[in-house]
């Protein structure tokens, strides 16, 4: 008789997107951030920005432990194409990832303002966004 192998779940998502209200959207990111995962939610923000309009992004990092090294991270055109439509990035993390999530939001390059805050100034995020 052949032993029944354990069975397996497929692994979570890293980046889950949720519409909170309005046009404020919730993307969290757990663990490691895999390129096809990013693509997908690119896809998700893609539709819901032909259905909305411009959308107001909340990045929560929990758990969040980087970039999977093998990703094509060099792919800019949803940024190209689909950039207008976001007004505004709050990213809510641990310090150290200040740095580097900012980067990766493309903050320096956007029309659109992209806040960074601590994880205890989740409030203020939201406030921001909201404003």
């Amino acid at each position: 008789m052949v032993p029944a192998l354990p069975a397996r779940t497929a692994p979570a998502m890293s980046m889950t997107v949720r519409h909170e209200r309005d046009n404020i959207y919730r993307v969290d990111v757990r663990g490691v951030i895999r390129s096809s995962e990013f693509e997908a939610c690119q896809g998700e923000l893609r539709t819901e920005i032909i259905r909305v309009g411009t959308l107001r992004l909340l990045f929560l990092l929990d758990g969040f432990e980087g970039w999977d090294a093998g990703g094509n991270w060099g792919d800019l055109s949803f940024y190209v194409s689909h950039g207008d439509f976001i007004e505004r990035i709050a990213v809510v993390g641990e310090e150290r990832w200040r740095s580097e999530a900012l980067m990766f939001a493309s903050a320096d390059l956007r029309k659109a303002p992209v806040e960074f805050f601590p994880p205890d100034r989740l409030a203020g995020a939201r406030d921001w966004l909201s404003a």
